[in-house]
């Protein structure tokens, strides 16, 4: 199928879906029925009581769901659960970033978005990049949504990518992070966990309104600049929100005395409109549209000199220019009375993943290359809650990706062009198609019960070395069943005791398959037609406590990889070669050319994360988590594995939530276990990266008639401090004072 005829059946659904609102009846100002109204705000506690507890580490267990509720803001039934459950409640570890921790934050890119969350490293190879590691796996085996829809599709690479930084976080109304393999509900990629973006809408239990936000936010380190303006209102049936950002950095102040790292510039533009419509008192249609464009973006790593150590071989410059994301998607969601489901969600998208770079590989080639994925989508959820009988979710879900790629050889000296091997093969098609059902019930007053079941199959199609050599097509299938299974005790009414079995599971991708990809800084990815599928089984035990007081969150777990797909270095006819003892002594791969394999590997660790109410609404909070993850096959260590790590702070915020001081350290333990492949990348200092801890403060008051003004400033790095993210090509900056101001009325 062409790109051209992929947009024109996606326009031909967005087209259908606005018709059936165009159509509709416009609807008197809206009078929700009682199961989708927003419950009243609770009075003020009296003095006597301790105030209600604000958002910590992670927002409210007991209030706090993942997906709001079918009511509320008339919020997303596509969320992480797919089906509305208190945090409290479910059996593994589950966290959310909310509006009020996203405003003190103050983030100009996702990376500081979701910085510092417990059992999650964000790694930046460029400073317009960002690759979240969940329980120590990141890129093609972390599923990353926004509103429920997929991001991930079949062009994600191995290791570290940068899509996680394509959403502008002025445009995100909170952030759900769901830790441990959960394909059952979800499907492929979702290994080391999920990450849900929900985007800001305008809401219909408000009345009639209108207004807007204007935002500034300033940073000293790389003298850089975020503006976003948005709008948003409802009138009578229907609501509106939409806004559009510019960001631009320079190069960026790194701590100690190492000065500005070069080539860690960069611009880029973002705007979204989110349009719902309510048909009925029972449903509602929403269409939305976003646009995220990165220009110039230098990949960082591939330029000398380089702080922490030498660079493994000769630098390699690149350019992207675009890093590019859209989405289009309707929506319709609501509830219903009959026999075979209360509420629903049926989503049609269209997503554009487009890249292009320059790669300066000699003084005379240039490699000019761009992919673009395009993708449609659809899914639908179903809930059904029989009472004693417990509450079903049942769906399907189906993506197909249409991929056009090409490269080209440019001499310098001559201007002569010639074409060479594709990243991924011209013309390639990926889909996937799972079905889902999970039960939840009370099995005793105090126990709850989950159990899931998907079925998911996937199929590649293309053609090898289209441009030169001999032309190898293919086609490739993969299906299977996976399943889950989880428990809830109610010790007592402020701790529960949980526990859950958990499966992961991907098929290889387009980029498994057959990527031609120059990777580290002078090695290449081979295409490997016989990877197989993987799987993981997440085993995982945990405690919550939540009172008026203290709320915590503490888990072990196991997640026993079978059939990993990783790297293994090979020779001019694809045969594995052993490891070498490289020029400084350590073992380093036994050739530059890589292609992928399975093997098994096992990943353990802890989570703990917390906050307890002192006085006054002062707050000590704080996270702790150690990962530590093993190549069985091999016996060397997985590679990026993150150090352990941890948050120690205090807090304060006034009982309005209008202004906050917040001061807290992070400590970061060095890390020095290597995979072997780590010993060439340059990213990697020799000898293993540096241990730090930072000293921060975040301060921030609202103030005017009718609070309309913000003013915030954050302190990062006080003490200056030299140091690098494990597996990063952006070195951490130094000392830096984030500005900001908002106005919204």
């Amino acid at each position: 199928m062409t790109r051209h005829r992929m947009r024109w059946i996606a326009s031909s659904c967005a087209g259908l879906l606005i018709s059936t609102g165009a159509w509709a009846q416009q609807p008197e100002p809206p009078v929700l029925p009682p199961d989708i109204v927003t419950p009243a705000p609770e009075e003020a506690p009296s003095a006597d009581e301790p105030p209600p507890q604000d958002a910590g580490p992670f927002p409210g267990l007991t209030d706090q769901t993942f997906g709001t509720e079918l009511g509320g803001a008339f919020g997303n039934l596509d969320s992480v659960t797919r089906g509305s459950q208190s945090v409290f409640d479910l059996p593994f570890h589950a966290s959310v970033v909310d509006r009020q921790a996203l405003d003190e934050k103050q983030p100009t890119d996702m990376f500081r978005a979701l910085q510092n969350e417990v059992g999650v490293l964000m790694q930046a190879t460029a400073r317009g990049q960002a690759s979240p590691f969940l329980r120590g796996l990141t890129g093609q085996q972390v599923l990353i949504l926004v509103d429920g829809v997929r991001v991930n599709n079949s062009i994600f690479r191995a290791g570290p990518n940068q899509y996680f930084n394509l959403i502008d976080p002025g445009q995100v109304e909170r952030i759900e992070v769901l830790r441990g393999a959960q394909s059952t509900m979800w499907g492929a990629d979702a290994i080391g966990g999920v990450i849900n973006v929900v985007t800001r809408s305008a809401s219909p239990n408000a009345g009639n309104y209108g207004g807007g936000e204007f935002r500034e936010v300033y940073s000293t380190a790389d003298s850089g600049s975020y503006t976003r303006m948005s709008l948003e209102s409802w009138h009578g049936g229907g609501g509106f929100f939409g806004g559009g950002s510019y960001l631009n950095v320079h190069d960026l102040d790194r701590g100690g005395d190492l000065g500005r790292q070069p080539f860690t510039n960069y611009s880029q533009y973002a705007g979204d409109v989110k349009y719902d419509y309510l048909l009925s008192d029972d449903a509602m249609v929403t269409v939305a549209l976003q646009h995220f464009e990165q220009e110039d973006v230098p990949r960082s790593d591939r330029f000398a000199p380089f702080v922490f150590g030498p660079p493994a071989g000769t630098p390699r410059p690149t350019f992207f220019d675009p890093q590019q994301r859209d989405l289009v998607y309707l929506r319709l969601q609501g509830v219903a009375y009959n026999s075979f489901f209360d509420a629903y969600s049926s989503t049609v998208s269209y997503g554009r993943n487009k890249e292009a770079y320059s790669e300066f590989r000699s003084a005379t080639r240039t490699d000019l290359a761009e992919f673009d994925a395009d993708t449609i989508g659809y899914t639908l959820s179903l809930v059904r809650d029989l009472d004693v009988y417990g509450k079903f979710t049942y769906g399907v879900d189906y993506y197909y990706d249409d991929v056009d790629a090409f490269r080209n050889r440019l001499n310098s000296q001559t201007g002569a062009i010639t074409r060479d091997n594709p990243q991924f093969p011209d013309d390639a098609t990926y889909d996937r198609f799972g079905g889902f059902f999970n039960w939840e019930v009370w099995l005793t007053e105090r126990l709850l019960a989950s159990a899931g079941v998907r079925y998911e199959n996937a199929n590649a199609d293309g053609t090898l070395n289209a441009v030169s050599g001999t032309r190898i097509p293919f086609t490739r299938t993969y299906q299977d069943w996976v399943g889950s299974v989880g428990l809830t005790y109610e010790l007592t009414p402020v701790v529960h005791l949980v526990g859950s079995v958990s499966e992961g599971y991907r098929a290889p991708n387009l980029d498994d398959l057959t990527a031609d990809n120059p990777v580290l800084q002078n090695a290449q990815d081979l295409p490997s037609l016989d990877v197989e599928a993987e799987h993981a089984y997440t085993y995982e035990v945990g405690a919550k406590y939540d009172d008026s007081r203290l709320r915590l969150q503490a888990f072990y777990f196991w997640n026993d990889l079978q059939d990993a797909i990783l790297r293994q270095a090979v020779d001019a006819n694809g045969n594995p070669v052993p490891n070498v003892v490289g020029p400084n002594g350590v073992l380093v791969p036994g050739s530059g050319n890589f292609v992928r394999d399975n093997f098994d590997s096992q990943i353990n660790g802890t989570e703990i994360a917390g906050e307890y109410r002192l006085w006054n609404n002062w707050s000590a909070y704080g996270n702790f988590w150690y990962t530590f993850g093993r190549d069985l096959e091999r016996d060397e260590a997985l590679s990026r594995i993150p150090p352990t790590q941890a948050i120690a702070g205090l807090r304060w915020r006034d009982a309005c939530r209008r202004s906050w001081i917040d001061v807290y350290a992070w400590m970061v333990r060095h890390q020095d276990r290597y995979a072997v492949q780590n010993n060439t990348d340059a990213r990697f200092p020799l000898g293993g990266t540096p241990g730090y801890t930072t000293l921060n403060v975040s301060l921030g008051q609202t103030f005017g008639a009718c609070d309309q003004h913000t003013v915030s400033l954050g302190l990062e790095n006080i003490t200056d401090r030299a140091y690098r993210v494990l597996g990063s090509g952006v070195d951490g900056p130094g000392f830096n004072a984030i500005l900001g101001y908002m106005y919204a009325r």
